[in-house]
């Protein structure tokens, strides 16, 4: 599976489970706490692959300095959910109407930034890097995700 087909899957499964968390209510603490902990181990192996891998690859392909800004753009918006919004709401009271809050706006972060790579990045990867090489990478993106998930391909 080239590189892009598999983030594209990645967000699809992101962009559920962040939508499903904003979605629950102050009831569901257990709920609340499994869904926060498959997501931040869902988020953390996309965007380590993505910043090992396909980031690299993309800025290898071009020498444009507003797909470096681009670049540099995601992975603040990586940090901004790894580092800020995720371990706030590990230490937030599950049950807590600030709770929904916090998970509504890390949705709204997921969601901002899955469209900016789908509608900008996505297109200018495509038409720098060769489909074979894109094939290639997303081999060994799969591996590295497998790897950090703990999985076996």
């Amino acid at each position: 599976m080239d590189a892009i087909t598999l983030l594209r899957e990645d967000h699809k499964l992101l962009r559920s489970l962040s939508q499903e968390l904003a979605g629950t209510t102050e009831e569901e603490v257990d709920r609340r706490k499994s869904l926060l902990k498959r997501l931040e181990t869902e988020l953390k192996a996309h965007t380590t692959i993505e910043e090992e891998l396909f980031y690299p690859a993309f800025l290898d392909a071009s020498d444009e300095i507003e797909d470096a800004r681009k670049v540099a753009e995601g992975i603040e918006e990586h940090r901004a959910c790894d580092r800020k919004v995720i371990p706030d709401m590990h230490k937030a009271d599950t049950g807590s109407i600030a709770y929904s809050g916090e998970a509504k706006v890390l949705k709204d972060y997921i969601f901002h930034h899955l469209k900016e790579e789908e509608e900008e990045m996505f297109p200018r990867v495509k038409k720098l890097i060769p489909s074979d090489v894109l094939e290639a990478l997303g081999d060994k993106m799969q591996g590295c995700k497998n790897e950090l998930l703990g999985e076996h391909a």
